[in-house]
């Protein structure tokens, strides 16, 4: 199968959808691998690196989307990317179709079968496609929320870690799974008052033993995320549905709560956000203001560490990546952990979650896929 790269259009997107060493596994298995000219040039990954791979280069993404059967990208198809997809094309990357209706109806016209890393399974349950991603985005939550604290961000000026004879910052974790875990992790490093708050008491009580006294654990109830966002110098949202829209667990009144100068990231921005307050943003202008508290909403925020999040990913996807390169639509026939990944095929929503999110009809995906 000819296999396509394009480089990522998305504003301060800089990721590749495989690295060079990944474009060396298809070659060994006889794959063709088209990757476009410069598409991973920004992080370190040169024409010239991936030729050696075993990749030849296209000077345009219009030829990579024409030629490739099977396009691995990183982000979301952008509109003039739509345009170039093809029904009986397979497309491999995150696509977040819950809180973008017109995203979801372009990719639906287009015939396309689009395999979303954000909902691929493992044997136990997990999304293992979106876990390094999620390493990186709560672990980057605390970096910029640090960042934007300052002053001259628009900031309340407060050190997260404290200094001797003054209190750190207190940091609020809305959701204590895999981005919660690792921003939990991030804040405790830097010495920052650190609470998480979630409703699962089994994923509490395996943060309280892995973090110990490190970190307070509360569960999630609607005053005690009041009372905790209340008080937060910076407060991570990271909440998630598999596939559907995030729920909005904090108000605009608990925002309007908060210090001046606090600030909020909201990683489940992707997925609509988790705060009555959030929308979307860019790496180019990440940060907004509501009620006096700094908004960081952007919804790629690994890609502001692209190289790492590059490797990281890749190291995840590839061999699915190498699963469809071999066996196309067979590969999702037959493994319904991958057949989870399957959010639209051939002009028809294929996951629940995703179909009700955008009050549409879904389809079965063997049913599709027959």
């Amino acid at each position: 199968m000819l296999v396509g790269i394009p480089k990522e259009i998305k504003v301060h997107e800089y990721r590749v959808g495989l690295a060079p060493a990944g474009v060396h596994e298809l070659a060994v298995r006889g794959h063709g691998v088209l990757v476009e000219r410069g598409a991973g040039v920004a992080i370190g990954f040169t024409d010239a690196d991936y030729v050696a791979a075993g990749a030849h280069i296209a000077a345009s993404a219009a030829e990579v989307f024409e030629r490739a059967a099977l396009i691995v990208k990183v982000k979301e198809p952008q509109p003039r990317e739509c345009e170039l997809l093809r029904e009986g094309q397979i497309v491999f990357a995150f696509f977040h179709l819950a809180p973008d209706p017109l995203l979801a109806q372009r990719l639906l016209a287009s015939g396309a079968t689009c395999v979303a890393y954000e909902t691929v399974r493992d044997a136990v349950g997990g999304l293992p496609l979106l876990a390094p991603m999620s390493e990186v985005a709560g672990r980057m939550a605390i970096q910029a929320g640090m960042h934007h604290l300052e002053i001259a961000q628009g900031g309340s000026g407060v050190l997260l870690g404290g200094v001797p004879g003054v209190a750190p910052g207190k940091v609020a974790v809305l959701g204590g799974g895999v981005v919660g875990a690792n921003a939990a992790a991030m804040a405790v490093g830097l010495g920052a008052q650190v609470t998480v708050l979630d409703r699962s008491l089994p994923r509490l009580r395996h943060l309280s033993e892995l973090f110990g006294n490190r970190i307070s654990t509360v569960y999630a109830g609607g005053h005690a995320i009041e009372q905790y966002i209340g008080d937060a110098d910076l407060a991570v949202g990271a909440v998630l549905l598999p596939g559907a829209a995030a729920p909005k667990l904090v108000e605009r009144r608990h925002i309007a709560a908060m210090r001046r100068g606090s600030v909020v990231v909201d990683v489940a921005i992707d997925q609509g956000g988790c705060f009555a307050t959030s929308r979307p943003t860019t790496h180019q202008e990440p940060t907004y203001q509501v009620d006096g508290v700094v908004h960081y909403c952007v919804t790629n925020i690994p890609g502001a560490v692209a190289r790492t999040a590059t490797q990281a990913l890749n190291h995840a996807t590839l061999p699915h990546a190498l699963a469809l390169a071999d066996r196309g639509l067979d590969a999702l026939r037959e493994d319904p952990l991958l057949r989870e990944g399957l959010n639209v095929h051939r002009g028809s929503i294929t996951h629940p979650a995703v179909a009700e999110a955008l009050g549409l009809n879904v389809v079965e995906p063997l049913q599709a896929l027959a």
